[in-house]
């Protein structure tokens, strides 16, 4: 088995408010202190590598991490909003990784929890998409999901 901590993004200022480029739009200051408290609540677990999409609050969100655990955030496009639950599942069945990062967006994280309930490997209504909140997956030699938990956002 290898394990993953898929990450949604900590809160970000409103993208209705948000007049510039999205991909720009930062954390608010909640969604700072949640990334700074992402360090201890994944401290007593590995990590050997840091993924992200490229949106600047994903990248934020594992920044203080990526710097607690001396490595640096590898930016994927396949994390990035509208890729879908494929470009998850292109990490999840890379077998050179274990122990990794990812932190995407919600429309990921979202049909990630659908696809644990529908496969029955989480029952409906355990655990959430909040932002912030991390989901802890094992993954088999054929890069599926086999066990889920759910880690609250800090």
């Amino acid at each position: 088995m290898r394990t993953f901590y898929a990450v949604r993004h900590a809160k970000a200022g409103s993208r209705s408010e948000w007049t510039g480029d999205d991909r720009k739009r930062p954390l608010n200051k909640k969604g700072l202190e949640q990334a700074e408290k992402l360090v201890s609540l994944l401290a007593r677990y590995p990590i050997a590598a840091i993924y992200s999409s490229g949106y600047l609050r994903c990248v934020q969100t594992v920044r203080p991490l990526a710097r607690s655990r001396k490595l640096e955030v590898k930016v994927s496009p396949s994390l990035e909003e509208g890729h879908g639950l494929e470009g998850l599942t292109e990490f999840l069945g890379d077998r050179s990784l274990d122990d990794v990062v990812l932190s995407t967006h919600g429309d990921i994280i979202d049909e990630l929890v659908e696809d644990l309930v529908a496969r029955e490997v989480i029952e409906p209504g355990e655990g959430g998409i909040d932002k912030g909140a991390t989901w802890l997956l094992e993954a088999d030699e054929h890069g599926m999901a086999v066990r889920a938990r759910y880690i609250p956002a800090p």
